[in-house]
């Protein structure tokens, strides 16, 4: 059965001399595996749309075990990504939270429309990666179904005050009387609180205005991904491992 969608590369693995196993998340169909034969063959009309963060109109033939790809015409490369280092590290890691969480065949178009916001996005941007990252994330985690009580406290209801921490089992911020009910809540304050609600409302590109010192960030960003790891069920992300790795040996 011969099928179309539009769709964006996940992952790419060599397949014997001259093929690819690709991971597609494609607008119709949700996650598919398929393989693209003589992709890797100099002049294969399947170079451009065989490669990760590649977005191209993809011909797919539904065989017994997965789809092939017949014909792919590339609508964007976003080329940019692999010619900075870190919109090529943070790129990685948006692709494997999209991996990661999605389920083969089940379509996700709100998901579909963010991530290929996102790459749009990283591929011009020059600065602030850990304020478009958090944004992203709060995004994703929302539109899997997981998004965070920010306006009162998840467990009684009650207002938030400036006391407050962020509770990543019961997802969302709790208050003062609630933290016993808790005992490994983050700490946040309402500042934080305020920056987060920003960054999940804001579009992707329109951050310019949301202002955030970098301590800050990096503590939001801890706890995204400590939520987002709770709620995918998955112990940690391989590609902020390796970006903490190049960092700390000087390459960022």
């Amino acid at each position: 059965m011969l099928v179309k969608s539009e769709g964006i590369v996940l992952r790419e693995v060599k397949f014997e001399e001259t093929n690819k196993i690709l991971t597609i998340f494609s607008r119709k169909y949700g996650k598919v595996t398929a393989m693209a034969r003589g992709a890797l063959r100099p002049r294969s009309p399947l170079i451009a749309s065989s490669q990760v963060f590649s977005y191209s109109d993809y011909n797919f033939y539904k065989g017994k075990s997965f789809y092939h790809v017949n014909q792919g015409d590339i609508i964007d490369s976003f080329y940019s990504i692999r010619e900075d280092m870190n919109r090529l590290l943070y790129g990685a890691y948006i692709l494997e939270l999209v991996d990661s969480s999605i389920v083969e065949e089940v379509p996700n178009e709100r998901l579909f429309e963010l991530l290929k916001k996102g790459l749009k996005v990283l591929s011009s941007l020059d600065k602030d990666f850990l304020k478009f990252i958090i944004a992203f994330e709060i995004k994703y985690i929302s539109f899997l179904g997981y998004r965070p009580y920010l306006n009162k406290c998840v467990l009684c209801d009650k207002d938030i005050n400036n006391t407050l921490k962020f509770s990543i089992n019961y997802g969302g911020v709790i208050c003062k009387d609630c933290f016993k009910l808790d005992h490994y809540s983050e700490k946040m304050d309402i500042l934080m609180l305020n920056f987060l609600k920003d960054l999940l409302y804001a579009p992707l590109d329109e951050l310019d205005e949301i202002k955030i010192p970098k301590d800050v960030m990096f503590k939001l960003q801890d706890i995204m991904v400590k939520y987002i790891l709770n709620n995918i069920e998955k112990k940690k992300f391989y590609s902020l491992d390796f970006m903490k790795s190049i960092k700390k040996n000087g390459g960022l």
